[in-house]
Parts: structure tokens; sequence; C-alpha cells
């Protein structure tokens, strides 16, 4: 453990999203250049993302180097790639650390935000991610205006799931995703912050937590966060905007680097050869990784 914490604390590189779930899994083939007309079932539609993800993680162009870890689907830790279970197989054979996207989705928006579903069975989970090799989680909530209430209830909800997280020995990644459309998205941030304050004044001094962010309005607003001894790194989601100009956002922030997905898979498709494939990700893992450490 001491190694991997050194590793996600100190090394250079980002984090590769590949966390997409039943809502967004149809998007991510489309794009990918899969039509709905290509599978019948969510079981074929999983089987087809995995094959996609297992070719993006087994590329020779992600490497330890670029990439300190991936956030993985429920049902990817359990499937295999190159005959091993895929955290195993990306901390054996890459050294990339691996963490598990643990949140159900989200509830319908309530007080200006999206509080996360109710996690069933989160110990026998958390569990089954140590046995696998999971190194940490990840859960999203979504804070869509300034509203004080919500956003506190936002916050207590994602440190409330820490706490148990931590406990059981992993590393939470504490995602309140500001929407990018939010019509005042600074006031959010303000008021989330805040509220980020007085959880962590409140934490366990030998807990550590990540936290992953929507690149701010204001640069290095999260900065304080790098320096605290309770966050081990802070990240920030592409958030919609498009790779270029996430990049360009991301690089104006000191000591936060990327934990793209839609960002990282731009440009891919299915119909590419292994040699255009390659080509493609390794110039997206190129740019996201210069504007992770500048």
């Amino acid at each position: 453990m001491d190694e991997k914490l050194k590793m996600i604390k100190n090394q250079k590189g980002f984090i590769a999203a590949l966390d997409q779930s039943g809502g967004s899994s149809g998007k991510t083939l489309k794009l990918y250049g899969i039509g709905e007309e290509e599978y019948q079932t969510e079981e074929e539609m999983f089987e087809l993302i995995h094959t996609m993800r297992e070719r993006v993680l087994c590329n020779e162009a992600v490497t330890s180097e670029k990439i300190v870890g991936v956030i993985l689907f429920e049902q990817t830790m359990e499937k295999e790639m190159k005959g091993m279970k895929t955290a195993q197989y990306l901390w054996g054979e890459k050294r990339i650390l691996s963490f598990l996207k643990i949140d159900k989705g989200l509830e319908e928006e309530k007080d200006g935000v999206c509080l996360m579903k109710e996690i069933p069975n989160l110990e026998k989970t958390l569990e089954l991610a140590k046995k696998n090799g999971i190194f940490g989680t990840k859960m999203r909530s979504v804070i869509q205006s300034p509203n004080k209430e919500g956003i506190r209830k936002v916050i207590e909800q994602q440190f409330f799931y820490a706490k148990i997280i931590a406990q059981k020995g992993l590393i939470p990644i504490i995602e309140p995703e500001v929407s990018i459309h939010s019509m005042d998205k600074f006031a959010c941030e303000k008021i989330m912050k805040e509220e980020i304050d007085r959880q962590l004044s409140r934490m366990d001094e030998s807990w550590k937590v990540m936290f992953k962010f929507t690149i701010p309005e204001v640069d290095d607003f999260y900065l304080d966060y790098t320096k605290n001894e309770k966050v081990l790194r802070v990240v920030a989601l592409s958030g919609g905007y498009q790779r270029m100009e996430a990049c360009q956002k991301l690089a104006k922030n000191h000591n936060m680097i990327a934990s793209f997905s839609r960002a990282l898979l731009e440009g891919l498709t299915v119909h590419q050869t292994e040699e255009e494939f390659k080509k493609v990700l390794s110039q997206s893992i190129d740019e996201i990784y210069q504007a992770s450490i500048t």
C-alpha cells in the first residue's frame, strides 16, 4: 500500500476514466462507431464496451509513464483482460492503479442538485474490490445551482460514504461535479468549497481522500487542497468540454491532474486499424499528460 500511496501522491501523469455505466455506455459506443442497432440487450452493450475498454487499456500507448490510474465500472472489474482480472492486469503488467465507480446513478434534481442514489451492499462491494486489487473508489453527484441547502446535502453524502470507504482501507475519490452549464458556476463552487472545508476539518487525520472537480472558473481555486495532508490528489473531469478546451483550462490549474473520459476517447473508432487507433490514442494521452504536468 505504501508504494501505491506514494504513486498516487507524487507520480506525474493523469487518471483515465473508463467507468461508463448503463446510462452513458450507449453514447460512448455511438461515438466509437457502434450504433444501437448492433446490440439488442444491455448485456450485449456491456460486452461491446468492455471490448472497447480492453482495446484501450491493452494498447501500447497506455503506460504508467503518463497514466497513474484508471477508473473502472464494476462489471469491468470482474471481467478479464489478457487472461487476468482487469485491476490485476493493470497493476501486474502496467503498474497502473485501479479505482472502482461505486455509485448507482443520480436521484432526480432537487434543491439545485442531484444526490447519489442509495448504494446497496456497499460493504460487500468494497470487500470484492479489495480482493480484486482495487486501490480506491469513485462516486459522483451533480450540482446545478448555487443552492446552499442542496450543496450541503451533496457534500455531507459524499463524506458519509467516504468515511465507510476509508475505514475499509480504500481511497475514496469524492466527486461533486459542478455542471459546466450552471447559470452561476462560480457561485456553486464557492458554496461547495465552504462545505468541503467544513467536512475536511472534521475528518479523521488517518483517513485520506481524493477530489474530482469540474475545472474551476477561477484558476487554482482548489490549490489549497493539493497541499492538505488529508488529500492525496486533486483531479479534474472534462465535464463535457472538448479535449483541446479541457486541456487548456486544466493547464492553468497547478497540481491538478486530469481524470478525463470523453476527452480521452475522443477520435477513437471501432473501424480504425491498430496503427491508426494507437496513433490517435497516443496523441490524446500526450495532450492530457502535458496539461496535467504544466
